[in-house]
């Protein structure tokens, strides 16, 4: 089975997707409607967005997008995530209120935003397997995950004969590793596709911030990012970067992007932007593919501290 087709009917996950969690927040809803059309020219395939993201505003930024230009369903994934609570009830509201912004009746992918306790209950995974089976629903998925929650309750849905988790999304970036060789395999034997966010750790490996926060930047506007890259080991990272990147002449965020698009085991990589250009240099640092260089910037990347 290829996990990069996640349902019957549906695209090959593109190697590049749109993250959508800068709409209603960094962008508005005109420069994001620029935004999708561009990264359909450049033939991207699935678009992410959540329930979180501007609460709600970015479900209903795409959803007017695909009212006003009524792509091919059989052409585009559209995926989403819920949070906790995952209680039965919380569970039906949640995706009854994302479709609703959404403008869909059935959302290809649903992502359970984060790990909570009751992902492993018999009763969570039942109430996400009546959605599947009543067709609000084409593919379920678990963001921000380790390898034992996953495998855990991947162990639950086979004893009790569920709709299985067919993805994994997480972060994965120069500073912030959170895709190791046990997800691999696991995900692997389950033939459930890995996805990745934050190639360039929010701007962090730009180096836009090694003298402070940017003012308007995603630090600035959610400033709980903060506390996950500006710590003593990301930082290491970013350094050793800075060092490759004045070395090589290639602009930090165009490595850091390169590394995470060609990082193994992984089906598609989310990319936030704010515009058109910034996506375009997605494509660009897919196109350069430097295994030596790669390695040597692994070199200092993979301890998580």
């Amino acid at each position: 089975m290829n996990p990069a087709i996640l349902f019957s009917a549906a695209p090959a996950l593109s190697r590049i997707a749109l993250g959508a969690s800068t709409f209603g927040r960094e962008i508005d809803e005109e420069r994001a409607f620029a935004l999708m059309d561009r990264a359909r020219e450049r033939q991207v395939t699935h678009f992410d967005t959540a329930a979180t993201y501007s609460a709600g505003a970015s479900e209903r930024i795409v959803g007017r997008w695909l009212a006003s230009r009524r792509p091919d369903p059989t052409t585009l994934t559209i995926a989403t995530k819920i949070y906790p609570p995952f209680e039965p009830d919380a569970i039906d509201s949640a995706v009854t209120a994302s479709a609703q912004r959404l403008g869909i009746e059935t959302i290809d992918l649903l992502y359970l935003h984060k790990w909570d306790a009751a992902a492993e209950t018999p009763a969570t995974l039942r109430a996400l397997n009546r959605i599947v089976r009543s067709g609000r629903v084409r593919a379920l998925g678990v963001s921000n995950f380790t390898a034992a929650q996953l495998g855990r309750v991947l162990a639950l849905q086979t004893q009790l004969g569920l709709a299985p988790f067919r993805a994994l999304q997480n972060a994965n970036n120069l500073a912030l590793r959170e895709v190791d060789s046990s997800l691999r395999e696991l995900c692997a034997a389950h033939d459930a596709a890995i996805l990745t966010y934050s190639p360039r750790g929010a701007g962090f490996l730009t180096g836009k911030h090694r003298n402070g926060v940017e003012p308007g930047s995603r630090f600035d506007v959610a400033p709980s990012h903060q506390d996950v890259y500006f710590r003593p080991g990301p930082q290491r990272r970013l350094d050793h970067l800075a060092a490759v990147s004045a070395r090589t002449g290639q602009p930090m965020a165009h490595l850091a992007l390169a590394w995470a698009l060609h990082f193994p085991g992984v089906v598609s990589i989310l990319v936030g932007a704010r515009t058109p250009a910034q996506l375009d240099q997605a494509f660009a640092a897919l196109a350069f593919d430097e295994p030596a260089l790669f390695a040597e910037l692994e070199a200092d990347s993979a301890p998580r501290s």
